[in-house]
């Protein structure tokens, strides 16, 4: 009777929802459910859910008739110039150029006239190595209009990891910006991969064009059919791939996930009513377009919904503010560490003097939250938890301070996705005397999944180019008997509303003097006693030690890190369990092209000293302090001879 009393208010209750419809809504679930429980929560999250509820339906519909239609991207942006055709549909931030809906759609044309030139079909795949700038959307458009499928590879890659990213994508060719041609050199080793592909926007001269076995494409585009392409003998649908992203590569090499149509479609939709982006916004989005945020959530919002999207080049926090107001920009952009970092700027006279009403992003800490949007008069912040190939992801539509999304607890299966719970350290699914998953009670961490229903776009899960990568993020009897359902890898906790909170990423967790440590908290904490400075926490093991001690690598740009001042404050903000036995003094923290700590290396090399340059200090209890890490105190602590 609650799903129902629901359905009927919830066009009544979309765009403001009083208390009173609110108490409405929970006697309807009281009367269904018989539990005053269950009032108490409908009271306290009916407008919040009703919210949900219309996202949900409004998104779902759009996508069963984008299906019935036979859509595409390329199809839906044709309806998108139809209605803007000369509204500014990109502006580069690099050169202040503006590019309307009717340009963008021009220029994909002559990519798609391009491409089929170079004898590419239906199905190819063609590797994409730049950086940000319109022409990188104007290009996988082009080539999703024959067909052809982009895959999108991090500017920052060199080397191995580079020929790895364009080695799974199967690509029969590479476009890549004049400015990564030492990028493209190494590429030489990958034989799979044609290497007379294009240049972009340089000035490289016609014998190191040459010697890159490479022309320039500027003038080939210049000079091809801006008319569109003829259609494709094998035309994509909804749920054929469009793209590949990869995956950030904090714990290894990136994994090339698989973008279909309609998963680009629904990650735009969500963000749009979710966060109620209106036609008129200007949206600045300084992150990397071969990532979802800045490439979905992001340009999405120009292609599918007609925004005007102002792309950066690289992100500045000293050109943040500035930018905003010489574009007008009323929405913004983060992700990871971003707000952090342009917390840590000194005061400006913009930081007050802009136009923007919302932020939209992840990875945005509790203690940073309140900060930044008191510091800088941002009215909302959208944040949401989804990786790009997930299908369980959620959004914080009502600015619950810390919350990453929620999940209705009066109509939990509405969207079937669950907290089930995990050995934390192991990652192994906790079973029922059933073989079913376990689902975790308000208060208890667990691992995020999602049921898959490969026949609904909300419910896919496409997976990656590696199917060996796919199969390790498919369980089986999570729900129910011979279900499946997508392992986020991701850890979060819930509250008794529903607010659902990120908690670690997968094996994060450490433990140490018989306590879980959170290495997200520690990071949070640590981060803010030293004016938001980048902070790693992960955990080491010691020989003979039972658990692993907290090591924190701590980035000191000025070198003026203190250890005596840190030790003092750290007793007073953290319990003894979770203090850091280790510390690595280092000029930077390594963190990815989308501003994620990384730690791979870090817990690689733990604490010895013959490893790194950095400055390696070790809490000695004893004397009370953090004393510098030698090679003899190393031997020391090996050998057992030091006490932790």
């Amino acid at each position: 009777m609650g799903v129902v009393f629901c359905l009927l208010v919830i066009l009544l209750s979309v765009n403001e929802l009083s208390w009173s419809w609110s108490l409405a809504a929970g006697i309807g679930v009281y009367l269904g459910t018989k539990s005053w429980k269950y009032f108490y929560i409908a009271a306290r999250t009916a407008k919040r859910d009703m919210k949900g509820l219309y996202v949900l339906l409004r998104v779902k519909m759009a996508l069963w008739r984008h299906m019935r239609n036979g859509s595409n991207i390329p199809s839906i942006f044709a309806e998108t110039v139809n209605l803007y055709p000369d509204k500014p549909a990109l502006i580069y931030e690099a050169t202040g150029e503006t590019w309307t809906f009717t340009q963008l759609d021009q220029i994909s044309n002559s990519v798609a006239h391009w491409a089929q030139g170079q004898g590419w079909v239906s199905g190819d795949v063609v590797a994409i190595f730049m950086e940000s700038r319109p022409l990188q959307v104007a290009l996988w458009l082009g080539l999703a209009k024959v067909g052809v499928e982009a895959a999108l590879i991090n500017f920052n890659l060199r080397r191995d990891a580079l020929l790895h990213c364009v080695g799974v994508s199967a690509a029969r060719g590479i476009v890549f910006g004049a400015e990564l041609t030492d990028g493209k050199t190494a590429l030489g080793e990958c034989p799979r991969v044609r290497l007379s592909v294009l240049p972009l926007r340089g000035c490289l001269g016609a014998e190191h064009l040459a010697s890159l076995g490479a022309q320039a494409l500027d003038p080939i585009l210049a000079s091809a059919s801006r008319r569109p392409p003829p259609p494709s003998p094998s035309p994509k649908g909804f749920n054929d791939q469009l793209f590949y992203i990869y995956t950030s590569g904090t714990t290894g090499l990136p994994k090339a996930a698989i973008i279909v149509h309609s998963r680009y479609y629904r990650i735009a939709a969500f963000g749009y009513y979710a966060f109620d982006i209106r036609p008129d916004d200007v949206i600045y989005d300084c992150l990397p377009l071969y990532h979802s945020a800045g490439n979905i959530m992001g340009v999405g919002q120009s292609l599918i919904n007609g925004v005007t999207v102002v792309v950066k080049r690289k992100f500045s926090a000293s050109n943040f503010w500035d930018d905003c107001i010489k574009y007008n920009c009323t929405v913004v952009q983060y992700i990871g560490e971003i707000c952090r970092y342009l917390l840590s700027q000194p005061m400006r006279p913009s930081e007050s003097g802009h136009r923007v009403r919302l932020a939209i992003g992840n990875g945005l800490r509790p203690n940073v939250w309140e900060a930044f949007t008191e510091r800088f008069g941002v009215a909302k912040i959208g944040e949401f938890y989804g990786a790009t190939e997930c299908n369980c992801s959620i959004a914080n539509m009502d600015g619950k301070v810390g919350a990453c999304g929620f999940n209705s607890r009066i109509l939990p299966n509405i969207y079937p996705i669950r907290l089930v719970k995990v050995d934390e350290f192991t990652m192994e699914l906790v079973r029922s005397s059933q073989g079913l998953c376990v689902p975790c009670r308000p208060g208890e961490p667990g691992l995020l999944v999602g049921r898959i229903n490969q026949q609904d776009p909300l419910r896919r899960f496409d997976g990656y180019a590696s199917l060996d990568a796919t199969r390790k993020k498919i369980a089986q009897n999570v729900f129910k008997k011979n279900d499946t359902a997508y392992l986020s890898g991701d850890v979060l906790v819930m509250d008794e509303l529903g607010y659902m909170y990120f908690r670690d990423r997968s094996g994060d967790t450490f433990r140490w003097r018989g306590e879980n440590v959170s290495t997200t908290e520690v990071e949070g904490t640590l981060s803010g006693l030293l004016d938001q400075t980048d902070v790693a926490v992960y955990g080491v093991s010691v020989p003979g030690v039972e658990g692993k001690a907290g090591m924190a690598a701590i980035a000191d740009i000025a070198g003026s890190f203190n250890c005596k001042t840190f030790l003092k404050e750290v007793q007073q903000a953290l319990p003894p369990y979770a203090r850091p036995v280790f510390l690595r003094i280092s000029p930077q923290v390594d963190t990815t092209g989308t501003f994620k700590i990384q730690k791979t290396r870090l817990q690689k090399e733990g604490f010895d000293p013959r490893l790194t340059t950095d400055q390696i200090y070790f809490l000695n209890s004893r004397a009370g302090h953090y004393q510098r890490v030698d090679e003899e105190l190393y031997g020391a602590l090996l050998d057992g001879r030091m006490s932790l």
